[in-house]
């Protein structure tokens, strides 16, 4: 069964997916760790985005490893 969970907004997906593309060996399944990357290499400066962005990306990540196994 699939789960439903909410909809990112796209902007929040893009900034997400680049930073993926060009730093994705430095992201992983931990959120406090994407949440200090994402500060060190984007130029976000609304800490709300920021943790979002970190969300998506640490979800995205867990997708990733779950699939991989």
């Amino acid at each position: 069964m699939i789960n439903m969970g909410r909809i990112k907004q796209s902007y929040l997906k893009r900034i997400a997916g680049r930073l993926m593309t060009e730093y994705g060996d430095e992201f992983s399944t931990d959120f406090d760790n994407n949440k200090k990357k994402v500060q060190e290499l984007s130029d976000v400066s609304s800490t709300v985005i920021r943790n979002k962005i970190a969300g998506y990306i640490t979800r995205v990540m867990k997708q990733k490893s779950v699939a991989v196994e």
